[in-house]
């Protein structure tokens, strides 16, 4: 076998001519324990191992823990279940939902009886006996046939929008899944998780972050379930519950009534909670706190209208003219600016402001300029009677510690996320926080000229103040909103992939990650944008709101 001179992990070696990465990266013979090799970037770009070396490449390993490598273990784990549930209960179409926590919820559509201790002893035993992940390539037939005998019927549905002629898929036995990003070359390291029956379904849960080495206690999150939930249903009421469904209503021409439809679903959405508002009498201040790209602006903005039409009035505050300049800034663990903590905030003056408000007096708002790093002050004195609100939106609107002499009752709290339900097909989720980045890169380019590269290497200091700042508090809410609109992927598509496609290999982690979302957004058929209400949350990331003049 003739050899070929590689580079791995800055090294120069002589490897065989179409060996399988996993054979020379220090994959073979390691447990989860371990942080084995799972993955390589492979000239830049995310492999999995079960693929061949064929060239000159530039091969870098991709450890377990890393946030690449714990990608790659959550979709392996995800297969597993698929394929466990494809032995035990044949014919029936195991359905993944949404995110949870630090789980997956998945159902069965038919609503039959399951069990999971069944479910469990299988998906150990498959690890057991390390069952082999291959990835194959069918034809359109043969896909289609497989999808329709198994009841996949949402993959079914995207495989005939996409009418290609052929599609890659895993093949673990049986079992086909189809192919969408990189997993381990069999299981035999999945051997943290935990399943639990939930809701109607199931919960399968992994390690996370902060304790990689084990699985958490369980936190109930019954806010969040019920949130998923309602627009799971909304989804049902428009046809529309997977990306084949929303492929074909693009193809079809429905897609502008559909738009229309979501939309309105959304308004009820936001009147409701009007009404809620009003129903607590001592309300006075309405905070809204989600993470980033959320729409908290656009939201609390339409709120605003909504309580206008209620004969109410309504001070739009953001926490993010409550910065400090830079130079007071506190620095994170890299030593990077940390805009995500608390500190960051002026709340000395956050808090006499509000104090000064609810008792009458007269203040001048700040406005606080990036581009300068200065605070301006409103020429507008601003003062509350009894009929006006305070709408207060910031990623710390429902930490305690913003405003802690507050009496509860005063404070209608709010928590608001883009929480992605349509799937890509039965087995595959769209993930929520690929949702968020798409909006952020179309967002930040239109307003702040930042390319896709500075949004994706930023991302993960993004996601740490989230995970330290913003998710432990969604549980103060008084009610969630999901602002994400099931239509919205196709928007922004056609404006995102143009910038991820300026990602080289050079830019460090933001290529990997533009290629794996390049590689997603090739399922999506593109919608025109003047589709799109003036009004609409997805205006405040894609521009022309009728909020705004950009």
């Amino acid at each position: 076998m003739d050899l070929i001179k590689v580079k791995v992990d800055g090294k120069n070696k002589d490897v065989e001519m179409l060996s399988l990465y996993k054979s020379f990266v220090g994959y073979e013979k390691k447990k989860y324990e371990e942080n084995p090799t799972v993955g390589v970037l492979v000239n830049g770009k995310l492999e999995p191992l079960s693929e061949r070396v064929d060239g000159k490449e530039d091969i870098e390993s991709v450890p377990l823990f890393s946030p690449l490598g714990k990608r790659i273990y959550r979709k392996t784990l995800t297969t597993l279940l698929s394929y466990a549930s494809s032995l035990i209960y044949p014919g029936r179409a195991l359905t993944i939902g949404h995110s949870l926590g630090d789980g997956y919820y998945f159902y069965y559509p038919d609503n039959l009886l399951f069990s999971v201790s069944d479910l469990t002893d299988k998906m150990k035993d498959i690890a057991k006996r390390k069952v082999e992940i291959e990835k194959v390539s069918l034809s359109h037939d043969a896909a289609m046939k497989y999808a329709e005998r198994t009841k996949q019927e949402e993959t079914a549905v995207l495989l005939n929008s996409l009418n290609l002629n052929s599609y890659e898929f895993l093949k673990c036995g049986s079992y086909y899944q189809l192919y969408t990003e990189p997993v381990l070359p069999d299981f035999s390291i999945v051997t943290l998780w935990e399943l639990r029956e939930y809701g109607n379904g199931l919960l399968l849960r992994y390690p996370q972050t902060r304790n990689i080495m084990q699985i958490m206690p369980f936190a109930e999150n019954r806010l969040l379930f019920s949130v998923f939930n309602e627009s799971m249903r909304n989804e049902e009421a428009v046809s529309i519950r997977s990306l084949g469904e929303l492929n074909m209503s693009i193809a079809n021409g429905s897609i502008a009534h559909d738009i229309l439809l979501m939309e309105a679903q959304q308004r009820r959405k936001i009147i409701k909670i009007s009404d809620m508002i009003l129903n607590k009498k001592s309300a006075r201040l309405i905070f809204i706190a989600g993470p980033s790209s959320s729409g908290k602006t656009t939201f609390s903005l339409k709120l605003s209208d909504e309580l206008r039409i209620l004969g109410k009035k309504a001070i739009k505050i953001s926490l993010d003219d409550y910065y400090k300049p830079r130079s007071e800034v506190p620095r994170d663990e890299t030593g990077d600016y940390d805009y995500e903590v608390l500190e960051a905030l002026r709340t000395d003056l956050f808090q006499q402001q509000m104090k000064d408000l609810l008792s009458g007096k007269g203040v001048h708002l700040p406005s606080f300029s990036f581009i300068k790093q200065e605070t301006m002050f409103s020429e507008r004195e601003y003062r509350m009677d009894e009929d006006t609100y305070l709408v207060i939106e910031g990623i710390h609107g429902l930490n305690p510690d913003l405003l802690p002499d507050l009496d509860p009752e005063l404070s209608f709290r709010i928590y608001i996320s883009a929480l992605t339900v349509l799937n890509l097909d039965s087995s595959t989720r769209i993930s929520t926080t690929d949702n968020r980045i798409l909006r952020r890169i179309v967002r930040d380019n239109r307003t702040r000229g930042a390319d896709a590269v500075e949004t994706l290497n930023r991302w993960p200091s993004v996601e740490r103040g989230e995970k330290y700042h913003i998710f432990p508090y969604q549980n103060n809410a008084d009610v969630m909103i999901n602002s994400a609109l099931d239509y919205e992927m196709a928007v922004l598509a056609p404006k995102a992939i143009p910038l991820l496609r300026m990602v080289r290999k050079e830019d460090g982690i933001a290529y990997p990650s533009a290629k794996r979302l390049l590689s997603f957004l090739s399922f999506i058929s593109p919608v025109d944008s003047s589709l799109v209400p003036g009004d609409s949350i997805v205006r405040e990331f894609i521009g022309s709101s009728v909020y705004w003049t950009t």
